[in-house]
């Protein structure tokens, strides 16, 4: 297809201008060169200026068209009417025109602006407010929403993404057609949207008084990657990672090594088994299946957490997904490569450790960094209902050993206490209603998601066979009856931990003494929908 030829049109002769001011300067040398090949005179400012003079191009300094030097350290450079008419100028409005020639005034066909790096200052893990503060970016948002407002006449570039598709149909037809640049001006509006939202939200994070749960609030993501499918194959679905910050605690952020693509259910099973794995201090596995830890347990060594966590229940752990909180070494990759699983998600891996669980082609496995142990994170908890989120403090509650209070005739010994606190850990990552029984550390039955605690508790005491004697239970909320205390007692189970404040209380404290059960209360409890 032929070039459109350019000629002069109300007396203003027909030039391209392009007016480049990047910060990010990925793929800006062969770009502007082909800009200029196509005819484009290149107008640039500060440091884009000196980049585009070191690599050989051709720039007009955006100084020698307003008149005025870059002014207060670099803050104002294209905060001028004569960059902003060339941005903002209807070309088809006549008296847009006559002020064009007027003063002198080349209109811009092309602006291509990114901004200053907010989002990677804020995000390393030292940084100054006065180093933040610095790289809010003002001309050049101002420059991108004039070209997007204006983008009947302007195409406004955001993206270095964009700069080859930009230059072939530039090469194939001469112009930018009206749906390229309608669409390249909504990216534009959503790249200014996304930089305020993540300025204010963290200038809230520091503004004293500010509300957790504001009147309005703005939720800023990056898709990281699409996925195969969704929970099943007939929906479609896509990971994202919030943005404005990097906390190494974060499942988004984990490293995967090896194996097939993460699918949807994979990640979800993810954030439960790294979050259940790091919430105890002593080397823990935890292996989950459908969100709900099946086997968990801590151990001097990871390979015995391993073992113990697999036997609480090796049926349901075929096909899981397993978490540790250290490194997995060569003794607990052994191990671990002997049943088929999904993922593996740790802090790290011995290379020797690596080399065995590689064998398997399939399996993911996905490395958090060893600044990540016992780092549980700290945003707010969103649910999606439909129209629109329920918001929410994250569960971050510990349980210290003065906070329980011993409500039964028999205190806990020394070691059904340390099992106690394992439990109540445990059924905190365990769907409502949750009944968690645990035995010299590892948990032995696990009953999730049941309607009814009595149905939670015959699952977990069914699951535990005859490991459920001498063992003890925890329930993530009260029993308004007392016939899980019953069913603990029946199945010799010696101890419990549960939150309290039912109006039967003193029903399970009853049953509890008649049984000599120890019961302590936690005041506290730990539902999970």
């Amino acid at each position: 297809m032929k070039k459109k030829k350019r000629g002069t049109r109300n007396g203003i002769r027909e030039k391209r201008y392009a007016l480049i001011s990047v910060w990010e300067k990925t793929g800006l040398d062969k770009f502007a060169k082909e800009l200029i090949d196509l005819g484009f005179e290149l107008i640039s400012s500060g440091g884009t200026a000196e980049y585009l003079k070191n690599v050989g191009i051709k720039a007009t300094e955006v100084s020698k068209l307003t008149k005025y030097p870059h002014m207060l350290g670099g803050r104002v450079k294209t905060l001028h009417p004569i960059i902003h008419g060339g941005i903002l100028a209807d070309r088809t409005n006549p008296e847009h025109l006559k002020e064009l020639k007027k003063f002198k005034i080349d209109p811009f066909d092309l602006v291509v602006c990114n901004l200053y790096p907010f989002e990677k200052v804020i995000s390393r893990k030292k940084f100054t407010h006065d180093e933040a503060i610095e790289n809010i970016d003002i001309g050049g948002p101002s420059m991108v929403r004039g070209a997007a407002k204006n983008h009947k006449n302007v195409g406004i570039v955001v993206d270095p993404a964009d700069y080859g598709k930009i230059i072939e149909e530039l090469k194939n037809t001469g112009v930018l057609s009206l749906s390229t640049k309608e669409n390249l001006a909504l990216k534009a509006y959503k790249h200014t949207a996304q930089y305020d939202a993540l300025i204010a939200q963290y200038l809230s994070g520091r503004a004293k008084g500010e509300e957790k749960f504001p009147k309005g609030l703005s939720i800023q993501l990056e898709k990281i990657q699409d996925l195969r499918y969704g929970e099943n194959p007939h929906q479609q679905a896509a990971l994202y990672r919030e943005r404005g910050g990097r906390d190494e605690g974060r499942v988004t952020d984990g490293k995967q090594l090896h194996g097939k693509e993460l699918s949807f259910n994979n990640i979800v099973d993810m954030e439960s088994a790294w979050s259940a794995a790091n919430y105890f201090v002593e080397p823990t596995i935890c292996i989950v299946k459908h969100s709900n830890p099946c086997g968990l347990a801590k151990a001097k060594l990871l390979v015995d957490a391993y073992k113990l966590a697999l036997a609480s229940d090796p049926v349901s752990a075929f096909g899981g997904i397993i978490s540790a909180n250290r490194r997995i070494d060569e003794a607990t990759a052994k191990e671990v490569a002997k049943l088929f699983v999904e993922v593996i998600i740790a802090p790290a891996y011995t290379p020797q450790a690596l080399a065995i669980l590689k064998v398997k082609a399939n399996l993911r496995i996905i490395e958090m960094g060893t600044g990540s142990v016992n780092k549980p994170f700290q945003g707010l908890d969103y649910k999606r209902v439909s129209g629109g989120l329920l918001v929410q403090d994250a569960d971050l509650a510990q349980l210290a050993v003065n906070e329980v209070k011993v409500v039964t005739k028999r205190q806990p010994t020394v070691a059904e206490l340390d099992d106690l606190f394992f439990a109540w850990g445990a059924a905190k990552y365990v769907k409502s209603n949750a009944i968690v029984l645990v035995k010299d550390g590892a948990t032995v039955g696990v009953g999730a998601g049941q309607m009814s605690r009595i149905d939670s508790t015959e699952i977990a005491v069914k699951k535990a066979g005859d490991k459920a004697k001498g063992s003890v239970l925890a329930s993530d909320a009260f029993f308004p009856f007392s016939d899980v205390v019953e069913a603990a007692a029946k199945n010799g189970i010696t101890a419990i931990i549960q939150p309290g404040g039912a109006k039967r209380d003193q029903e399970s404290i009853d049953m509890a003494d008649k049984h000599k059960i120890a019961m302590v209360f936690t005041g506290r409890r730990h539902f999970r929908h």
